[in-house]
């Protein structure tokens, strides 16, 4: 599948390009906002479109298969944009990629989208954006999947998590690889088409993980 990588440019994002870049199914395609992005990506095996969220992203999108939403403030932005990006920005590829006819969409979200106004303070709008997102998506018809890790670390890559009901301990971190390659995996497993599910650093490895068969 030819996918494209939104937030292509961002910490978790890169890992995402150069995931969908090894593997041997897809072809990744970064979204990027300036040209001079562009090299970086390339490097890590990616084809570079240009396309801003906040604006018409419709040749961004165009051939793609699938879309990976990777984009995010971080709570850390600013209101305005956050709701800009995480709110506005994600309908914005939805909708195009309904126009487009892309089929498959694979949304990083947060934990805590479910009750935002239970989450701390200074992300409270983050969550309640990223939680209008998700049912934007949810209500658009395309075959979805939400993935809402907790906190992100930097840690190195195990390979393993715990989703859902699994899950004991919500203030665990998860390595931003993990979630990188969770996303791209989610690509390649119909049985998360439809779903949304919490994920943390856990004890189960990721292809088994996202079966959904226990």
């Amino acid at each position: 599948m030819k996918v494209l990588v939104v937030g292509a440019n961002g910490t978790t994002g890169k890992q995402v390009v150069e995931k969908v870049a090894n593997s041997k199914q897809h072809e990744a395609y970064a979204m990027i906002r300036d040209e001079k992005q562009a090299g970086a990506l390339k490097k890590l095996g990616a084809n570079v479109v240009l396309g801003d969220l906040e604006q018409d992203v419709s040749d961004a999108l165009r051939g793609m298969d699938a879309v990976i939403f990777a984009a995010g403030s971080g709570g850390h932005t600013g209101d305005e944009k956050t709701i800009a990006v995480d709110q506005n920005g994600a309908k914005n590829i939805i909708d195009e990629a309904k126009n487009q006819g892309v089929k498959r969409f694979v949304m990083l979200s947060s934990m805590g989208t479910d009750a935002p106004e239970q989450g701390p303070e200074g992300l409270q709008l983050y969550l309640r954006a990223k939680a209008i997102a998700d049912e934007y998506l949810k209500q658009s018809n395309l075959q979805y999947t939400i993935v809402r890790p907790g906190t992100l670390s930097n840690d190195q890559a195990t390979g393993k998590i715990d989703i859902n009901n699994d899950i004991e301990d919500k203030s665990q971190t998860i390595p931003r690889a993990d979630v990188a390659a969770v996303l791209v995996e989610c690509l390649n497993e119909e049985a998360t088409i439809g779903k949304t599910f919490e994920m943390l650093a856990g004890e189960t490895e990721i292809e088994q993980a996202i079966k959904f068969t226990h």
